[in-house]
């Protein structure tokens, strides 16, 4: 297998510490190609007979089933962790279930484990860890022969403590590939994220009647008023989606199979999502949420499929790889730069279409906005300001796709939800309580800023 030149570097760097420490920690920048570097690392190690077993542990069924594959592949062995095997991969929630006698391998071999996105596990000491931590601090930290520890953003948002990190902050790591160099070396597509104003919203509460913002910013900066009241305005959720189908519009006159992500709130917010997407924009969409039993089907169907978008509550954000992936629509709540990062890693895989860009749609929402400055700060002073009215709102982009009511017939999926638009959802009227009603309307012109990350605005 041909490495990139990071892959091998961090390789060469791993197996020499290893002569004198059990712990490497590579931090490489989502979409790196981390997995394919953990399983030729694992492969080195096990061909000069430094360990006999190998475990991975991820933080999702899709990502411990994409190591499954590639170690599998690599090895031409089974890692099921039944007998006969060498090794086996697992999530983090299932170290709850294993018992002794899984433990006990690390007595009697060698064994490296992988953690991958390590992030999620935390804690120095056994009373200081989360449930996942403490399993790792009892059972392998002075146990296995190695740890390989990998992370696409190598903090917590709880400001905790990494599980096997080094004492002193910030957390140091062993190697370091970031995403500027992933750009530098054409490892990843170069982002653009395109944050959505508008320019007069007007606020009604049982307090306050017909008060004029003139950004989304300075409407959340108001008491009492959420971001929520913006990510299901039915106006603003149309706006964006429509700017988000009409740049995937764009990248398949080049690339055909090129797809879309959509990160929703909740369940409700993503079938209300899917509808508009379908229904009122005559787009293929899939849907894949914690409540869909075969959601790991639906993601590997639409990997290989042409299908255009995919809807996701809490599936894709981390790990999961699907190259054709290029633009992202933005519309969860959480908002920590942690998830920001994920989310926007899951278009920057590159593959060998024509077009490589990659565009990331959401509203300007002041962290949203910090973030992906502090992402463009690498390169400062390169985004723009463009100023657009919103037009065409009736035009139906692409066409009502069979491929979309084909994959829910095949029972992928069950059909599209009967809800109307504004339903379904918190919507711009909400009542939080008996004596509380918030109102909102988007009545100005969008305008929209693009940070172009990596990128002079006059390359």
């Amino acid at each position: 297998m041909k490495l990139r030149n990071w892959q091998q570097e961090c390789i060469t760097q791993a197996l020499k510490h290893f002569e004198s420490n059990s712990h490497f920690f590579c931090q490489a920048t989502p979409g790196a190609g981390k997995t394919t570097m953990a399983t030729e690392l694992a492969a080195e190690l096990y061909k000069g007979e430094k360990v006999d077993f190998v475990l991975c542990f991820s933080p999702s069924v899709s990502v411990s089933n994409g190591f499954h594959a590639a170690l599998s592949k690599r090895f031409d062995r089974r890692f099921d962790g039944k007998v006969g095997a060498i090794g086996g991969t697992y999530t983090y929630q299932s170290m709850a279930y294993l018992n002794d006698e899984f433990w006990e391998i690390f007595d009697h071999h060698k064994v490296l484990v992988i953690f991958d996105e390590i992030h999620h596990c935390s804690g120095r000491t056994e009373e200081d860890s989360n449930s996942w931590g403490e399993k790792i601090l009892q059972h392998v930290k002075n146990k296995a022969t190695y740890t390989l520890a990998l992370s696409g953003t190598p903090w917590r948002s709880d400001n905790t403590a990494i599980v096997l990190s080094k004492e002193t902050p910030p957390i140091e790591c062993d190697y370091q590939y970031s995403l500027l160099n992933a750009v530098q070396d054409n490892v990843c597509r170069k982002p653009k994220v395109v944050l959505i104003d508008n320019e007069k919203l007007i606020l009604n509460t049982n307090k306050i009647k017909s008060k004029q913002f003139t950004s989304i910013g300075n409407l959340l900066d108001e008491p009492n008023i959420k971001y929520s009241l913006i990510l299901n305005d039915p106006k603003a959720i149309l706006h964006l989606l429509k700017m988000g189908c009409e740049k995937l519009e764009a990248i398949r006159k080049e690339n055909r199979n090129a797809g879309g992500l959509i990160v929703a709130s909740s369940i409700l917010h993503a079938e209300t999502i899917l509808k508009v997407l379908t229904q009122e924009l005559g787009q293929s969409a899939v849907l894949v949420s914690y409540k869909i039993p075969n959601a790991h089907q639906v993601i590997d169907s639409f990997r290989e499929s042409g299908i255009e978008w995919i809807v996701s509550v809490g599936m894709i954000s981390e790990g999961t790889d699907i190259p054709r992936l290029q633009v992202c629509c933005h519309l969860s709540n959480i908002k920590t730069e942690l998830y920001f990062r994920q989310v926007l890693g899951r278009i920057l895989r590159v593959n060998d279409a024509p077009n490589q860009k990659a565009w990331l749609y959401t509203f300007a929402e002041h962290k949203l906005m910090e973030y992906a400055r502090q992402i463009e700060k690498d390169i400062p002073d390169s985004y723009l300001l463009i100023n657009s009215i919103c037009k065409n709102e009736g035009k139906k982009i692409g066409n009502n796709n069979p491929l979309t009511y084909a994959l829910l017939n095949n029972g992928l999926l069950n059909e599209i939800p009967s809800i109307s638009f504004d339903q379904g959802v918190e919507t711009n009227s909400t009542k939080n309580n008996d004596s509380e009603f918030i109102e909102i309307d988007l009545l100005g012109s969008y305008r929209e800023e693009i940070i172009s990350i990596f990128e002079s605005p006059f390359y």
